[in-house]
């Protein structure tokens, strides 16, 4: 076989943000070796699926589709399938050993190697490189984007929390930093490529560092380049939140005035068990910072019900800080146990009966929340940078707000990536509507 018989390629991607903007990295590799691509698994000569294991779900969703390659590949013995990412990671002996048709796995430290194993693999079944890093960030490797108005920049990678119920610093190694110069050199591209918003990420994106510079530098630095008109960041985490990144964020009219705060458990002792670092009472007393340097902050949540031991009474504290803080939104989740982690080690492991009940009751409560505090929204004046078309009607529009709210317009004369004003007349369930003011009607 040689190489021209691999002409294109598919790729999925599952879980989070980082895996985006992996993603982005191994199309800008593939690009280049001269493959392009297609969103036809069923025709691609390569078929690589960029994985998650932090939650079952999208690992049942990876075997789905890993048997609609497997058929495909039955019709055309030639096509190449690989698995990258934290399920590669994590299940590699277990992808051996029960999909042997899976020709690639590759964890996230491995990604520069493609090109050279897709010249190997010409000559050898299996190539399993797993290998995590010390000091991989992807320096000098810039990602091929898909269009749109918001660019993700991977600031870090790997995770030394160690939380009892996260798998991440297994799948994804030990945090290291990127340079402060290739993050903003990145940032200068991606404006020349057309993008107007930049997101920084990283696993705690706000446990940055590199040499003297702090994540709070950092923010400052990519602030100043010309043609970015918002940044944001995910996930920051509550004990790496100072006063110094407050006043940042405060005082900097490019950094959104928003912040993702996970909670994870309203419960002391749960919040302990999960290795979390802080106290329910650090938590509100960061949250009642972030508000009274700003009132209109939006600020977002996770939320795991049903981690082992977790009785009525500490769900019943979930709840309480709920009402206490009152997220604009909220990703909830219920506890998944991870092999290898600490906590699926732990006895006590709840039902999902139990589980379930609980985390209905917390979707229920953060629906309400969050109506209320896109309510407090109606009557303002407030910029929207447009982003696309509304899914329910080609005439409307949709944008987010400076606090990361969704608001839906008409059409009008706008396009993509024009930051505009609206007035909010009203707000349904996570999404606010506008129009023009009244005065700029008169002018349009």
């Amino acid at each position: 076989m040689n190489n021209m018989q691999y002409n294109s390629f598919f790729l999925e991607t599952y879980g989070c943000q980082m895996n985006v903007y992996d993603s982005e990295l191994v199309r800008s590799l593939l690009i280049q070796t001269g493959l392009r691509e297609t969103t036809d698994w069923k025709s691609a000569d390569i078929a690589f699926l960029n994985t998650c294991s932090i939650r079952e779900h999208a690992e049942s969703k990876v075997h789905s589709r890993l048997g609609n390659l497997y058929a495909a590949k039955r019709q055309k013995p030639w096509m190449l399938i690989g698995v990258l990412g934290c399920m590669a990671q994590n299940l590699k002996e277990e992808l051996l050993q029960n999909k042997p048709y899976v020709d690639i796995i590759l964890g996230p430290d491995s990604y520069r190697k493609i090109p050279e194993y897709l010249q190997r693999h010409q000559s050898q079944n299996h190539i399993v490189d797993t290998q995590l890093s010390k000091y991989e960030v992807y320096e000098g490797l810039f990602p091929s984007r898909e269009f749109g108005t918001n660019a993700w920049i991977a600031i870090s990678r790997g995770c030394d929390k160690f939380c009892t119920f996260c798998i991440v610093p297994f799948t994804r190694g030990r945090e290291r930093s990127r340079s402060l110069e290739s993050i903003v050199k990145e940032a200068k591209q991606a404006v020349d490529a057309g993008f107007v918003e930049i997101t920084l990420l990283g696993q705690n994106v706000n446990s940055y560092r590199s040499e003297k510079v702090a994540f709070p530098d950092l923010l400052q630095e990519v602030a100043k380049v010309d043609g970015i008109q918002r940044i944001r960041f995910t996930s920051p985490h509550p004990s790496d939140c100072d006063d110094q990144l407050i006043e940042v964020i405060a005082s900097n009219p490019k950094i959104c005035n928003s912040i993702h705060l996970p909670l994870q458990s309203g419960s002391n002792r749960i919040l302990s068990r999960m290795n979390r670092s802080y106290s329910k009472e650090e938590f509100t007393r960061l949250v009642e910072k972030f508000r009274n340097a700003m009132p209109d902050i939006g600020i977002s949540t996770d939320i795991i019900v049903g981690f082992p031991g977790e009785t009525d009474a500490e769900f019943q504290e979930t709840l309480d800080v709920m009402k206490t803080v009152k997220f604009d939104s909220a990703f909830t989740f219920k506890y998944s146990a991870r092999p290898g982690t600490k906590a699926s080690e732990y006895t006590e492991q709840l039902t999902e009966a139990e589980k379930g009940e609980r985390l209905e009751r917390v979707i229920q409560l953060q629906k309400a929340h969050t109506l209320s505090q896109n309510q407090k929204m109606i009557g303002k004046t407030v910029q929207v940078l447009v982003e696309k078309a509304s899914k329910k009607s080609e005439f409307q529009l949709m944008g987010r707000t400076d606090n990361n709210k969704i608001v839906v317009f008409d059409r009008h004369h706008f396009k993509s990536k024009d930051m505009i004003v609206l007035h909010i007349n009203d707000a349904y369930g996570m999404t606010l509507f506008g129009d023009i003011p009244e005065k700029e009607k008169i002018c349009d």
